[in-house]
């Protein structure tokens, strides 16, 4: 099969970009696989792509690139109006209900048109009108696919199929580092306040173990002033962004998860397929979509007192080391249901039933 995927900006750091990064690499290997980028925003995509996988773009918005036309909305429809009209393959997989909806309405109708989703639609009026023109959609988790359920009804069909980690094996943590890493996009979603909050009590009473926290975003600033204001200077350390998350939770023996939601979860799934124990608080939407609190980590209620009682939550695991190594054996186990080769078949077959 000839398959694309069509994303808003194949070059951002961002969890749904690494899963479509994922999941085309693990298609490569037995199909003709394609990403179309709306934008190109840098040189190079932030998450290295096999030479198997073509890229292209549609509009150059890096630093410096200029255009007879304007280079607003307008003309990235108009070109993604375009693009749509004359793309030749079997499938085409979206990333984002608005991309989706463009497919519906102007791709190929001889073409398995895919809406992967992470989240709930947002905009149910369009989804609506142009969805039922589509395929397929095929949610993430399950509480996604549950809401898209009960957006769409039964057109079209609503599929569950999870994200799937890199290609290839991970690194595996040897838990005898005494450190906590925690990653991602630094804004307020992820609320990284309540980890470096928590983490000061910590420090206190385990000044020996160190946080390390790594991406880069809006609250850049904010949290850097904050860790400053707790004391935290020999602590806390912002590390920057990495495209390689996985090798760098190896060197952990606990990953911190404190966002309010959790989609897509690969921060999450990356530290299981990595043996290290996953701490988060039991949001709805949260770390609880891929994590058993007891099996393969430990899941926090939120509410009065989450602080105080996350820290405690974190000090036990740390002071109890036959406990991590339990629920590092647990996350491996987990794990193995995003292993790109089983997530890929999964596609593979659900593509092929479309087909037909």
């Amino acid at each position: 099969m000839k398959i694309c995927f069509l994303v808003p900006s194949i070059f951002d750091m961002r969890g749904d970009v690494r899963a479509t990064v994922n999941l085309a690499t693990a298609l490569s290997a037995r199909h003709e696989v394609e990403i179309l980028s709306v934008r190109r925003t840098r040189e190079q995509p932030f998450f290295p792509l096999k030479s198997k996988v073509g890229v292209r773009w549609l509009i150059d918005s890096r630093p410096g690139r200029r255009y007879l036309l304007p280079r607003g909305e307008m003309r990235a429809e108009v070109e993604l109006w375009r693009a749509l009209r004359g793309l030749r393959c079997d499938v085409l997989i979206t990333t984002r209900p608005s991309l989706a909806v463009q497919a519906a309405r102007h791709a190929p109708r001889d073409a398995v048109r895919v809406a992967r989703e992470w989240s709930r639609p947002a905009t149910p009026a369009p989804i609506k009108r142009h969805y039922p023109r589509l395929s397929a959609v095929v949610a993430s988790t399950e509480t996604t696919r549950d809401e898209w359920l009960r957006t769409l009804g039964e057109q079209p069909p609503v599929h569950l199929i999870p994200d799937a980690l890199p290609v290839g094996p991970l690194p595996r943590s040897r838990l005898d580092n005494r450190i906590v890493s925690a990653g991602g996009r630094w804004v307020p979603a992820k609320a990284f306040d309540r980890l470096i909050r928590a983490f000061a009590i910590v420090a206190d009473k385990r000044p020996d173990w160190r946080l390390r926290l790594y991406g880069g975003g809006s609250e850049d600033k904010r949290l850097r002033n904050l860790a400053g204001q707790l004391g935290l200077h020999n602590h806390v350390f912002f590390m920057g962004t990495t495209p390689d998350l996985p090798g760098e939770f190896a060197k952990a023996s606990i990953v911190a998860v404190t966002s309010r939601a959790e989609t897509p979860g690969m921060t999450v799934i990356e530290a299981l397929g990595c043996g290290v124990p996953v701490m988060g608080f039991d949001s709805p939407r949260g770390p609880g979509e891929f994590v058993t609190s007891g099996r393969d980590g430990v899941l926090v209620p939120e509410g009065e007192g989450e602080i105080e009682a996350y820290a405690s939550a974190l000090l036990a695991l740390i002071d109890d080391e036959r406990r991590r190594q339990a629920l590092a054996a647990g996350a491996l186990e987990t794990a193995s249901a995003y292993a790109a080769p089983a997530v890929a078949a999964r596609w593979e077959q659900l593509l092929g039933d479309l087909r037909a």
